[in-house]
């Protein structure tokens, strides 16, 4: 199976962490698509319910990978132990940037309690895209970020957002394409299309 393309905006793997596929059935992207969303449709209600003090973690976020993708992977809920042509971050410098990451969302948090709907949501939007841009995992960074932020909203007292109104950003089309174009913009430090994209 090549899981290893990267040019549509998905991780690229090594060959370490393809072979760590547990599932010895799956031979395409498809399928591997297929049995990645049934897993992580078992980890939402989890998710969803977490308490307010558990998801600015590196205990927490880790366990949503895991239950995400631990059906799937035998290293999730691991960090990276390698590079990535999709993530400026070595994968050492990972625990220190999800620890700063952490951190600074739960202080912004404390500041911004009693905050605009507006400034709620842009406080996640600023917590997702540090996420996916760190890329702390081998695979799975999107979704497991799309997913963080949404718990995120929850204890913010916000509901989730529409991602785009797509229940499906691992597949090519016109809504994932526009998800990788915010995202590339915000690394270049702008967010308006990103804050436009996760409330449409």
């Amino acid at each position: 199976m090549d899981v290893s393309s990267g040019d549509d905006g998905a991780t690229p793997l090594d060959e370490d962490e393809r072979q760590a596929l547990i599932p010895p059935h799956i031979s395409t992207r498809a399928e591997l698509n297929q049995w990645e969303a049934v897993n992580i449709q078992q980890a939402q209600p989890w998710a969803l319910g977490a308490r307010k003090s558990d998801v600015l973690s590196i205990t927490w976020l880790k366990e949503l990978h895991e239950r995400m993708f631990g059906d799937t992977w035998s290293w999730a809920g691991d960090f990276r132990r390698s590079d990535k042509n999709i993530s400026p971050h070595a994968w050492y410098e990972v625990p220190r940037l999800m620890q700063d990451l952490v951190d600074d969302t739960r202080h912004q948090v404390e500041r911004a309690s009693s905050g605009s709907a507006e400034d709620l949501d842009d406080l996640a939007v600023r917590f997702h895209h540090r996420l996916v841009r760190i890329h702390p995992w081998p695979n799975g960074n999107g979704r497991h970020a799309r997913m963080a932020t949404d718990a995120l909203l929850r204890q913010l007292g916000r509901p989730p957002f529409t991602w785009g109104s797509s229940p499906d950003l691992v597949s090519e089309g016109d809504a994932r394409n526009r998800y990788i174009t915010a995202l590339r913009a915000a690394d270049q430090g702008d967010l308006t299309q990103l804050r436009s994209f996760v409330r449409s």
